[in-house]
């Protein structure tokens, strides 16, 4: 882990803000970097998206303008993107950020790009081969999943013990891993984590009940609907629905896509927007709850951002600490 003090003497940790959609965390990150004169790095698995905007809550062009943004609109929506490929563009942006002698304010709410930052997991240049991967769904379709189980027990009784057999995905994956490269995926992951994070990091997560947050986000999805979400679905589905690209399964359009296809009506489909955010949403309160975090409490309206903010740098310059602003 690397020392903040060359760059940034005041602070001893880089923060994470991150939470379930809706939750505030972008307008926090926003004043928290026009306060420090920091700059942000998006954490979010489809703002990397050029031309998916409104339905990815993109910082607006006046936000942009303000305060530098990083990990935005870098990729066409045809492509691909990995984890790996975040967290070593991410790092590389966080460094830049730090040469300047400027905070980097992580931001966003995809928890597999935070937990890859937050724990410094490093991919190697090896992947799980698609070959043996397919392979392994053939025998799945064939014989099920019990030999397969049985197999990743006796290579990889850790591993076997962890995964639910019925969890098809994960069981399938852990032994192609076994397969493919000859290491066990137990020991791949703890070789994926022996060096650690490579700055000190501290998440915060904006925290408010949970009827508060559904509210929020049923009133997101109507606006962005107003904003003109629709028509952008639209060109999503026009200029890729023959790529199969990952994109085309983020929530906001895909649930659009049998309206523009004239098999369901409209408000049935914003509805479905909806319904799968606050899922997500749940998902993701999950997601972050098992992860080391401090909340900041916006239960109460009458909540200060400079209270907020304050309460951040504090804990930034000396420490962890719970941040409730009762």
């Amino acid at each position: 882990m690397k020392d903040l003090s060359q760059y940034l003497p005041e602070y001893r940790f880089l923060p994470i803000i991150a939470g379930p959609t809706a939750s505030g965390k972008s307008d926090i990150a926003m004043h928290l970097a026009e306060k420090t004169g920091g700059e942000i790095v998006s954490c979010d698995s489809m703002q990397i998206y050029k031309g998916l905007d409104i339905g990815t809550a993109k910082p607006t062009k006046e936000d942009q303008a303000a305060v530098p943004h990083h990990m935005i609109d870098i990729v066409d929506p045809s492509v691909s993107y990995s984890v790996s490929d975040y967290s070593s563009e991410a790092v590389s942006e966080i460094e830049d950020i730090l040469s300047r002698g400027r905070l980097p304010i992580i931001c966003g709410g995809t928890g597999q790009y935070v937990s890859a930052l937050f724990n410094g997991t490093k991919f190697g240049e090896d992947t799980d081969s698609d070959s043996v991967i397919n392979e392994l769904y053939e025998r799945f379709d064939s014989e099920g999943i019990d030999g397969i189980y049985e197999e990743l027990s006796k290579a990889d009784p850790e591993a076997a013990a962890k995964i639910h057999p019925n969890n098809t995905r994960r069981v399938i994956r852990a032994y192609a891993v076994y397969l493919d490269s000859g290491v066990t995926f137990t020991e791949k992951n703890k070789r994926s984590h022996s060096e650690g994070p490579s700055y000190p990091f501290m998440i915060f997560c904006p925290d408010m009940p949970r009827d508060i947050l559904y509210d929020r986000i049923n009133r997101r999805v109507d606006n962005m609907v107003e904003q003109g979400l629709v028509e952008e679905a639209r060109w999503l589905l026009t200029n890729y629905e023959k790529t199969g690209a990952t994109a085309l399964q983020a929530i906001g359009y895909k649930e659009l896509f049998p309206y523009l296809n004239n098999e369901r009506d409209l408000d049935s489909c914003i509805y479905e927007i909806k319904l799968n955010s606050r899922h997500y949403a749940k998902r993701q309160l999950s997601w972050f709850r098992y992860m080391s975090k401090n909340d900041i409490d916006l239960s109460k309206s009458d909540k200060s951002m400079v209270e907020i903010l304050g309460q951040l740098e504090k804990s930034l310059k000396f420490g962890p600490k719970k941040i409730f602003l009762l």
